[in-house]
């Protein structure tokens, strides 16, 4: 069971009353009634969670200040999975895995919006190193919009071997480098693959680098030499997403 934790954002309570994680304690904007939290009302008394109607004040005193769109919860969310729990995931598919490997990630607010994008374009698992990455925070969650509640998300004590024992069941690893010689779009990526992307800046460790099958490139048309990891993580994704479903046609 997970330690409770706070969460904040209309889509991040909203998916975690969805998804059945145990809420301790609901928070609402006493001034906002709309849609969206008569949503999370209802939800909560499905759950038997009782709501407190508090005032701007008290919601950004709990809440640091964040952008809490007028709600927050203390509960047992988003589950970071055991990586002992990978290989059994992959075993459960009945199609090609299709992975997502951040190598370094370390800020929240890049991890969230990661979390966000490999929801939306299919991708079973997102597996991270322990060390210098970011976690399931709370900044984390409410950027990722639900998705850190409906995709498994892997912290591992050691990439190299977890990518070793992943390459042993024929998943074929495809890195975003600036220095490729081949372009995104020139890749195949309909098969069983992991697209591997680098930490801000510094972009993938030697050692990852090392295991990945293949290195492509994001062409660029303009001034810039690189992007957000997050927005690379998304034309990584989609691209991929693209080839794989139309391989289903």
């Amino acid at each position: 069971m997970n330690e409770p934790e706070l969460i904040y954002g209309l889509h991040t309570v909203t998916a975690v009353l969805e998804s059945g994680g145990r809420v301790h304690a609901l928070w609402v904007l006493d001034s906002r009634h709309d849609d969206r939290l008569t949503r999370i009302a209802a939800l909560a008394e499905k759950a038997g969670v009782k709501i407190q109607r508090v005032p701007r004040t008290e919601l950004d005193r709990i809440t640091g200040g964040a952008r809490h769109q007028g709600v927050a919860a203390q509960a047992e969310g988003a589950e970071q999975m055991d990586e002992g729990g990978l290989i059994p995931l992959l075993d459960k598919l009945e199609e090609p895995p299709f992975l997502l490997v951040l190598d370094g990630v370390q800020d929240p607010h890049n991890l969230g919006a990661c979390l966000r994008s490999a929801n939306a374009a299919g991708v079973h698992a997102v597996i991270a190193p322990r060390d210098r990455s970011a976690g399931l925070t709370p900044v984390a969650r409410k950027v990722a919009s639900g998705a850190a509640e409906a995709t498994p998300f892997f912290q591992v004590t050691n990439l190299a071997r977890t990518l070793r024992e992943l390459k042993d069941r024929n998943i074929w690893f495809v890195g975003l480098a600036g220095e490729a010689e081949q372009t995104l779009y020139e890749m195949d990526l309909k098969g069983p693959i992991a697209i591997v992307m680098g930490a801000e800046g510094e972009g993938m460790r030697r050692l990852t680098k090392e295991h990945c099958d293949f290195l492509a490139k994001i062409p660029m048309g303009g001034t810039v030499e690189s992007l957000n990891v997050s927005v690379a993580t998304g034309v990584a994704l989609f691209e991929a997403l693209r080839q794989r479903q139309a391989k289903k046609k």
